[in-house]
């Protein structure tokens, strides 16, 4: 059975041989020194399509795909904006907060180090300013209120300034431009089109569904949907440029309708060179400069596990699949888009109502409680990612509804 509803028919072979192209053709990436944590859960904002859709060429899914995995883009320029709605509670600003938190000041807690300002990526609506000159030179600013923040990537050297409190960070890359890429976090329309991709299997229907134009750029519009029932997920749309096959656009939509939970996409874009001086840095007089002690060490991977942009795994678990030695009991039950992961916490559950005094009143007004076969539990919701906790310690977690992790944990019981 061909993994694609399109017209054209694909082998399992041919399929290998996408997703191995697939892999090799990552090759404009920022590393993770310079993008943080944050990709990870970020889009980009789709430009305003032109008027009127171009006349181009008929094309497979298949061709289209291959396309992307052929691109190698090497250098560009642009502006890229910035949205996601995930769909948050909003709790006036503890939600910042937690994801600063979550992705640490580094170690002199300096404003300037990446893996904490980008967190700001992860909500809201953002500009930012990008270039690249090959896998050693690559500049993102993100463009705020009378302010900038910049990383700069510059052959071993990385540096983040924050013009605001004129903080400086300053780390070093991998030895190698090629070393720790299976690591690094979806940073572009295109490495987000790669993940996408990745869990394409008999479970997804790929389809081109016409053309369009994205930052001035005639396009392919590449469709992917899950087949099955039950995924939060509804649509992925990309816009593939159709001379250089590199993405512009993705835009990630909820089944449950709505605006996008995820958008992806340049409003201006250039295939030049940059001017060398683009990268180019030095601290500005009277900045604070924190150095970075562990930046540029090597990485360690969990034996036996295969990792990679932002911890992702390169393929779909299959269920009942351990997720290796660096996640303990974590196994998936069902198959592509419908996979949950599970594992047991051996505690005792969310705190909840009276029991739980103030913090199970305010964990009851973060999620909603459920009853089922395996008892009760605590379901916390957004707009694309469902977790559920049940009262014994057990967690399941998907791109699933909050119905579909109930009947998981009922089948687990």
């Amino acid at each position: 059975m061909a993994p694609y509803a399109s017209d054209d028919s694909t082998t399992a072979g041919e399929v290998d041989e996408q997703r191995s192209g697939r892999r090799k053709a990552a090759r404009y990436v920022v590393p993770v020194t310079v993008i943080g944590v944050a990709a990870a859960t970020i889009g980009l904002v789709p430009a305003l399509a032109d008027s009127g859709d171009p006349d181009l060429p008929k094309i497979t899914a298949q061709q289209l795909i291959e396309k992307i995995a052929e691109s190698d883009v090497q250098q560009l320029s642009g502006t890229v904006k910035i949205s996601t709605d995930l769909g948050l509670p909003n709790l006036g600003g503890l939600e910042s907060g937690l994801l600063s938190g979550a992705a640490g000041q580094g170690e002199g807690g300096s404003s300037a180090d990446p893996t904490a300002k980008l967190t700001e990526l992860a909500s809201g609506t953002h500009t930012l300013r990008v270039a690249a000159d090959g896998p050693d030179r690559q500049k993102l600013s993100l463009l705020e209120n009378a302010a900038e923040y910049s990383i700069i990537h510059n052959g071993k050297d990385v540096w983040g300034y924050d013009s605001k409190s004129n903080e400086v960070y300053h780390g070093t890359s991998s030895k190698s431009p090629e070393h720790g890429k299976d690591q690094q976090p979806p940073a572009t329309p295109k490495d987000f089109a790669e993940e996408a991709l990745k869990a394409v299997d008999d479970t997804t229907s790929v389809t081109v569904d016409g053309t369009a134009q994205v930052a001035g750029r005639d396009a392919y519009k590449l469709v992917v949907k899950p087949k099955q029932s039950g995924s939060t997920v509804g649509a992925i749309s990309v816009a593939v440029d159709a001379k250089t096959g590199m993405p512009l656009k993705f835009t990630l939509t909820p089944a449950s309708g709505g605006a996008a939970v995820i958008d992806v996409g340049f409003t201006k874009v250039d295939f030049a060179k940059p001017a060398a001086s683009t990268f180019d840095f030095t601290p500005p007089k009277g900045a604070k400069v924190t150095e970075d002690k562990d930046a540029g060490k090597d990485s360690e991977k969990a034996p036996g596990t295969t990792f990679d942009k932002g911890g992702a795994r390169e393929h779909v678990p299959k269920a009942g699949e351990d997720f290796g030695k660096g996640l303990d009991g974590m196994k998936t039950i069902g198959e592509g888009w419908n996979a949950i992961a599970t594992f047991d916490t051996g505690g005792e559950g969310v705190p909840s109502g009276g029991a739980g005094g103030d913090l199970g009143g305010f964990m009851d007004s973060l999620g909603d409680k459920v009853h089922g076969e395996f008892g009760s539990g605590t379901v916390f919701s957004t707009r694309l990612v469902n977790a559920l906790v049940t009262d014994d310690g057990k967690v399941y977690a998907g791109l699933v509804t909050k119905d579909a992790l109930v009947k998981a944990a009922d089948a687990g019981k």
